[in-house]
């Protein structure tokens, strides 16, 4: 099997797992409706896991358009290969979200909420504020990437390495999860958003394309910025490339934090609750 098959077919296993769950728990009739956030978390935990128990002696199981390139930003992986991976998993994302929509084919009629179709295949916030969502989305993938390398750095029972990295998701999702639904990866949200675009799905109203570039953006800075932040702290390797980003991210969080106390403070009062306290 290819470098690039693998990176397909994992990914593809990855949305397969984890849009399942997000569906089996949000879409009406299903048996798992109502499941809840800790199911969803274990749901995606498990998917990369079992990505990685299939993929990972081929390709390393990248999955992750962020991953591979946190890695090629340390010298851990060429960057001639960067192109094919990422268009690689894009694929296998959507494909993964095509085969879960067939998995519920009774079900999306069933569903009258259109949002609800829209978060099997990709994530929206639950406040939206598109700066501060960048950055909840860029600390999530900071913390995947930086994870994954702690893990590489230390030596498991062969065959315990990719249920390691599914408890690094499921600690990410229930840590960090909430105001985003946590995407941490470019290729999960992209792919099935295109999926969702082109399937005809009954009443699934809008893509929310004005929204996708967060989960897009906000991880490929988090997962370049993860692995620069590693090799910088952990081993030593300093870089132009680390001062760089670690101003950029700096600028970022000053914006978002700034934002958000502009609209605190821009907020209405309510003087009559402020009358009765």
């Amino acid at each position: 099997m290819s470098e690039f098959l693998a990176e397909v077919i994992g990914t593809m296993i990855l949305i397969i797992f984890g849009g399942g769950v997000v569906a089996s728990n949000v879409l009406n009739k299903s048996k798992g409706e109502g499941g809840g956030w800790v199911l969803i978390t274990l749901g995606w935990g498990l998917a990369v896991a079992l990505a990685v128990f299939a993929v990972g002696s081929v390709s390393g199981a990248h999955i992750n358009p962020a991953v591979t390139l946190g890695f090629a930003s340390i010298g851990d992986f060429p960057w001639e290969k960067v192109p094919m991976y990422i268009s690689a998993q894009i694929i296998g994302a959507f494909i993964g979200g095509i085969i879960v929509f067939f998995a519920y084919l009774p079900h999306w009629r069933e569903t009258s909420e259109a949002g609800l179709k829209l978060a099997v295949f990709s994530t929206d916030p639950a406040v939206r504020s598109p700066l501060s969502n960048f950055v909840t989305e860029l600390i999530g993938t900071f913390v995947l990437v930086m994870g994954l390398l702690f893990i590489g750095a230390n030596e498991f029972t062969e065959g315990l390495n990719p249920l390691v990295v599914g408890l690094l998701i499921v600690a990410i999702g229930m840590s960090l999860g909430g105001p985003t639904g946590y995407a941490i990866n470019p290729a999960r949200d992209l792919g099935p958003r295109i999926a969702h675009t082109v399937l005809p799905i009954p009443g699934k109203g809008s893509s929310d394309w004005g929204y996708a570039w967060v989960p897009v953006l906000g991880p490929a800075l988090g997962g370049i910025y993860g692995a620069l932040f590693y090799a910088a702290i952990f081993t030593g390797e300093y870089s132009g490339a680390f001062w760089a980003v670690s101003a950029i991210v700096a600028v970022v969080l000053i914006a978002a934090a700034g934002t958000e106390l502009k609209k605190a403070n821009e907020a209405p009062v309510d003087h009559k609750a402020s009358q009765s306290l």
